[in-house]
């Protein structure tokens, strides 16, 4: 018995990229449906995350040119990629008794998809996509990403490195993940937190067909924060830690300065009062941004707002009403 399997892919400004991206993962979905790996019930599954471009128009078109095996989601504004992925999870989960998400760049070798399926078929309920090769990324990306990987070990979070967001889940697996209910996501922490059993498939990184990449530095590192501090009070404590280190060099400083006013060594002049109120100054702004960091995911979890919003559903009709009712107030 074939198992039905829904390929999930955020899209945000992939007009270049879908054409041919949309066309290869067909091929190889046709494959597997030839090959009686997955059901004919099976199909592509397009999130639009509030593209500015026509990406949405591309995922129509596909649509109406293959109705049964090209879906398409519209999200009503950028939710970011995370919550993007949430959405296809979340409208795939009734349907399909497993998921893929990848990224539409073609990065990720759409070959392994295969040996996802037989790992599923072999009882696990997730499968972890992991590069086997960084060859693709800068030396500086290189380094970063492992002293990432290690901060991470590190504090307690359990990831799998050099694993991204290309993975397949069980339809129970899908669902455990649905009961989280953070707004701050991060999804390569959320799910090894599910349990259940997983495996690992070993894949070769290519570079990108077209387009520019969507993540620069600057959204890296705030992913790498966001991760951190949804997973971690480590930078508190290690503000803590500072404070504590800043009072006790204050407490021999000042005993430093008591020997030397009872020795008749002073001087007056302002180098050491200058350095003294820099020094707790930029520890007392740091400590405040790091506190400040978690208040604001505090004040962003409590309103409860919908963690995504569907515009438009290709899906189906009976799955467009499941998620207006239901989706966009309780997920």
């Amino acid at each position: 018995m074939t198992h039905t399997l829904t390929i999930i892919i955020p899209c945000y400004n992939e007009e270049e990229m879908l054409p041919v991206s949309s066309a290869k993962i067909t091929e190889e979905l046709t494959r597997l449906i030839d090959t009686n790996k997955v059901s004919a019930q099976s199909c592509l599954l397009f999130v639009d995350d509030g593209s500015r471009d026509d990406t949405w128009q591309i995922i129509e078109q596909l649509h109406e040119k293959n109705p049964v095996w090209l879906k398409g989601l519209k999200l009503s504004r950028n939710f970011g990629h995370q919550h993007a992925l949430l959405a296809g999870m979340s409208a795939a989960c009734g349907r399909s008794e497993m998921v893929v998400t990848i990224d539409a760049d073609l990065q990720d070798d759409i070959h392994a998809i295969e040996k996802m399926v037989d790992a599923y078929n072999e009882g696990y309920d997730v499968v972890y996509g992991v590069r086997s090769n960084r060859d693709t990324d800068t030396a500086f990306k290189r380094q970063t990403a492992a002293l990432f990987y290690q901060l991470m070990r590190k504090i307690g979070v359990e990831m799998v490195p050099n694993h991204a967001d290309f993975r397949l889940l069980s339809r129970r697996a899908v669902a455990a993940l649905l009961s989280f209910k953070e707004q701050n996501l991060f999804l390569r922490g959320l799910v090894p937190l599910v349990g259940f059993p997983s495996a690992k498939v070993y894949y070769f990184r290519e570079k990108r067909a077209a387009g520019e990449s969507k993540y620069p530095l600057k959204k890296m590192v705030q992913f790498a924060m966001e991760g951190i501090s949804s997973f971690s009070i480590m930078p508190i404590r290690l503000v803590r830690n500072l404070g504590l280190l800043t009072f006790l060099i204050g407490i021999v400083y000042m005993f430093y300065v008591l020997v030397q006013k009872m020795s008749g060594n002073t001087e007056t002049g302002w180098s050491s009062l200058a350095m003294s109120i820099w020094l707790l100054g930029g520890v007392q702004l740091i400590g405040l941004s790091i506190i400040g960091e978690y208040i604001g995911k505090i004040y962003s979890e409590v309103k409860r707002r919908p963690r995504f919003i569907i515009e438009k559903n290709l899906y189906s009709e009976e799955q467009h009403h499941h998620e207006s009712t239901d989706t966009t107030h309780s997920i």
